[in-house]
């Protein structure tokens, strides 16, 4: 992983890679705005590499539209963040999911 490589892109690259002709058809990503503003993202990990890691609740609460929030629970990594905040929300699952890649 470049760490100049855009979020979006290396997302793409990630998903690609889990396409096994059966994985997308049930699993995939899931991005989605909340009303308060702000955007909810759902990757789901089953039947991938990292199904079985866990990556403990971080929070950040900089002001009202600026927070970002990520987990994982039932074999999926979680984000809720602020209306500004989605591509921090995707470097934190990034870089979650990179960590001790080998």
């Amino acid at each position: 992983m470049s760490d100049s490589e855009h979020v979006f892109d290396w997302l793409q690259g990630w998903y690609a890679t889990q396409c096994d002709g059966g994985w997308e058809h049930e699993r995939g990503v899931k991005i989605d705005t909340l009303d308060n503003p702000g955007w909810t993202v759902c990757i789901d990990l089953d039947g991938t590499g990292l199904e079985d890691r866990e990556c403990p609740r971080q929070q950040v609460s900089r002001s009202e539209d600026d927070w970002v929030c990520a987990w994982t629970a039932e074999r999926s990594f979680h984000a809720a963040c602020g209306p500004g905040n989605l591509t921090e929300a995707l470097s934190l699952f990034r870089t979650w999911a990179t960590a001790n890649a080998h």
